[in-house]
């Protein structure tokens, strides 16, 4: 049957190989470049594949495909094909989702709304440095992995064409050769200079409370100026051939120099750095990088050599670390105190202008890395669960001889399951997420997508390591909120009084067929077609009542509300009958490499008590587990450690105490 199975899948995965879209044609090419009139389309083959748009004889723009160019796989495995319109000034003129297959609409998310995403790319400049993506548009929730994967298309894409266009250079960095004779007037025009000023009045405003109180008025509290003077055109032309030669001449690999000049009553050194070593009023701030200079790395410099400038009170260059890249934006703060106020920071941003770089700026950061920084506090909670189940599993000797402590931390544990990690997190899994690494594996696997979820990666993984060590039950039993929540209900239920419904074994061995049967149902229609697909696989309730939280229209609301009722009287019905995703983790469990749950000669011949008791059925009346349906609860172990319930061990203890 496996085989079968897997016949059937490589079968309709080499039906179903992707192909390109048909190319854009004139009407495309006015539309995603914003033009009017005629214009002619020609195929460019040679290095980036793509389309080069002219009229009147004149180049006006490019086309490219996210599919063509950066092979772009969504999460559902499938091709994911943006096409994008690039100006010859390297901005993107627009861009047009063209196919995809991702279940988002299994998430309440529409076609329009992926559509509008991928349009929010209007506008973007590929050589404007947007290190924190916020000029890019923002993912979408319940879409994190689709949105993300468009985005790396579309910047891998658009970057590419520049490139092969010649828009850009890809090699080189801080343009540390050329030099135009400038003044200060044209230093600050251009950008060379960051300029913030505070007046008294504000900065009397912002140390309200101080003993000694601030004068207001218009005269300068701090006028600051900042900016890095490697380029010859700035550092030259500020500091004289000398200085400026002094300055860089010493620097290592990734090094650059950053000047500061200020006027007012406020100062930007201080002098506490002479005693401590530090300038604890100055701080380089670069993304999650926070820089406090020494005084190693600073020199002063006496007075400005440059036509125009203004009159400063101190001047000072600090060497910047290569953790600080010169290319990406940076903010210059310095802190002013004042005893019985609080903290003033005066920050002036920074970024090295075009007319200064060899290349670009760096792509900002990968989303998936953007993902895990940001979800730190999830990635840790979540960490810390799997960590704690490791050690249940572990330690389950241990914990399987105490039945009072087992029973709390498996309620607790369920209950957290359910709250934090479901409710909390959304770390629910889904049968989607197994079509979608399948689709991923023939079509073309990439890391990358599966990561911009942190959570569920962990999850995944974990999963992963546990269908090998204990079989499916680490998810299913302790992990699934869904499955905690049939569970947790029922455990009050039986509190309650609800006598439970014993399903007749035989039965009860003929109704999986249909958990089985689902799971490959929808597999196998995704290699047809993923959308009704996706539609089968509502069978699963888990985005109703975790992901969606039970807002959605009344019949899939009415549905899970049935499967919650009936598991009021059978305990997991939905796992043990229906549940497409416990099929689908039975299949690899088969490969598990150690059998942590222990049983006796006399279990299923001279004792049945754990095949009554087992609230999944996963016992036989023959004492056998069956792995594909044990849910991993340690009921089991807890009655055959417990003297005073295992009819073997009361046995043994009679004959015992006889002798």
């Amino acid at each position: 049957m496996r085989f079968l199975l897997l016949g059937l899948i490589l079968a309709l995965s080499l039906c179903n190989l992707p192909v390109w879209a048909e190319g854009p044609d004139a009407a495309d090419a006015r539309a995603l470049l914003h033009l009017d009139g005629a214009v002619t389309v020609d195929r460019t083959d040679e290095g980036v594949p793509g389309w080069t748009v002219s009229q009147d004889g004149v180049v006006v723009g490019y086309l490219g495909s996210t599919w063509e160019v950066a092979q772009s796989v969504g999460y559902s495995g499938r091709p994911l094909e943006v096409w994008l319109g690039l100006t010859p000034e390297a901005r993107i003129a627009g861009a047009r989702l063209v196919r995809h297959s991702e279940p988002v609409l299994t998430l309440g998310i529409s076609d329009q709304d992926i559509a509008a995403y991928v349009a929010g790319f209007e506008g973007y400049d590929l050589r404007a440095p947007v290190p924190d993506g916020s000029a890019l548009p923002q993912v979408i929730s319940r879409a994190t992995v689709s949105t993300g994967v468009i985005r790396d298309g579309v910047l891998r894409t658009a970057r590419a064409l520049a490139a092969g266009r010649g828009l850009f250079d890809l090699g080189g960095g801080v343009d540390r050769l050329t030099w135009q004779p400038a003044d200060w007037g044209a230093l600050i025009v251009i950008g060379a200079l960051a300029e913030r000023r505070v007046s008294m009045t504000e900065a009397a405003e912002a140390l309200r409370g101080a003993k000694v109180p601030v004068e207001p008025g218009e005269g300068d509290f701090l006028h600051l100026w900042v900016g890095l003077i490697d380029p010859p055109t700035v550092g030259q032309n500020l500091l004289g051939q000398q200085g400026y030669t002094a300055a860089v001449g010493s620097l290592g690999r990734g090094e650059s120099v950053l000047m500061i000049a200020s006027r007012g009553v406020q100062s930007h050194r201080g002098t506490d750095w002479r005693r401590s070593g530090v300038f604890d009023r100055v701080t380089v701030v670069q993304g999650q990088t926070r820089w406090t200079p020494d005084e190693a790395s600073y020199t002063r410099i006496d007075r400005l050599r440059i036509d125009g400038a203004p009159e400063v009170k101190e001047v000072s260059l600090f060497r910047l670390p290569a953790d600080l890249d010169p290319l990406m934006p940076m903010q210059v703060e310095v802190t002013a105190t004042r005893p019985g106020a609080p903290e003033m920071v005066i920050a002036a941003p920074y970024t090295l202008p075009d007319a200064f770089r060899t290349a670009p700026p760096p792509e900002p950061e990968p989303l998936w890395r953007s993902a895990w920084r940001d979800d730190r506090l999830a990635v840790g909670v979540t960490a810390t669960l799997l960590a704690v189940l490791a050690l249940v599993f572990l330690g389950q000797e241990a914990l399987t001889h105490r039945p009072v402590l087992w029973r709390r931390v498996r309620l607790v544990y369920l209950s957290v399951t359910l709250v934090v990690l479901g409710g909390g997190l959304g770390g629910q899994l889904s049968v989607v997420q197994v079509v979608a690494f399948l689709h991923s594996l023939l079509n073309g696997f990439h890391w990358e997508t599966f990561l911009v979820e942190p959570v569920i990666f962990l999850l995944w993984g974990f999963v992963a390591l546990g269908l090998l060590f204990w079989g499916r039950g680490v998810y299913c039993g302790w992990l699934c909120p869904f499955g905690a929540l049939q569970e947790l209900l029922n455990a009050a239920a039986v509190r309650l009084g609800v006598k439970q419904i014993a399903v007749p074994q035989a039965l009860h061995e003929r109704l999986w067929i249909i958990k089985y049967t689902l799971f490959v149902a929808i597999v196998a229609l995704s290699f047809y077609s993923m959308t009704n697909a996706l539609i089968l696989a509502e069978a699963e309730p888990f985005k109703t009542a975790i992901t969606l939280r039970f807002l959605r229209a009344w019949p899939f609301v009415l549905f899970v509300v049935a499967l919650l009722l009936a598991g009021l009287f059978i305990e997991r019905f939905f796992c043990r009958y229906l549940c497409p995703l416990g099929a689908g983790l039975a299949i690899p469990a088969k490969l598990k490499i150690f059998d942590w749950l222990h049983r006796r000669p006399q279990c299923g011949r001279e004792c049945r008590l754990c095949h009554t008791k087992c609230t999944v059925g996963a016992i036989d009346g023959v004492g056998r587990i069956n792995p594909n349906e044990c849910v991993l609860c340690l009921r089991c172990q807890v009655i055959m450690n417990d003297c005073a319930t295992c009819p073997v061990l009361k046995r043994r203890a009679r004959t015992d105490g006889g002798l």
